[in-house]
């Protein structure tokens, strides 16, 4: 499984983006998705969760309200937009994928078995 994240970059506070993680080389649609992010020094933490069919979606507390995931099975793809961006979200960004069959969407790191090479969003004051 490959997964390639993009759309991260700089952005003023306040301000919004759009994260793709674009899936290749196995059953997308079968997979629960996540995004997790790390910011320099810290532990990579859980942002957003979705299941194989979008149906079901969970958010840290820091980010619900303002970020949503969603999926496009047809296009092999998932989203994270991200609205009033605050400067403490300012880290690199991963999308991952569970390779094991589940119905839910997870939200701890040992959930899932691939991960994207990360893009960095960087929010400005």
């Amino acid at each position: 499984v490959q997964l390639q994240a993009s759309g991260g970059g700089l952005v003023q506070a306040g301000g919004s983006l759009r994260l793709s993680c674009a899936a290749s080389g196995r059953a997308f649609s079968t997979s629960a998705m996540g995004w997790f992010r790390q910011a320099p020094g810290k532990e990579r933490e859980f942002v957003a969760g979705i299941n194989w069919s979008g149906a079901s979606t969970g958010y840290s507390d820091s980010v619900k309200g303002r970020f949503t995931i969603s999926r496009d099975n047809a296009k092999n793809t998932v989203f994270l937009q991200m609205n009033s961006l605050k400067p403490e979200d300012t880290a690199v960004y991963f999308c991952a994928a569970r390779g094991r069959l589940g119905t839910t969407y997870y939200t701890e790191k040992s959930e899932y078995d691939y991960w994207g090479q990360g893009t960095l969003v960087t929010v400005s004051s």
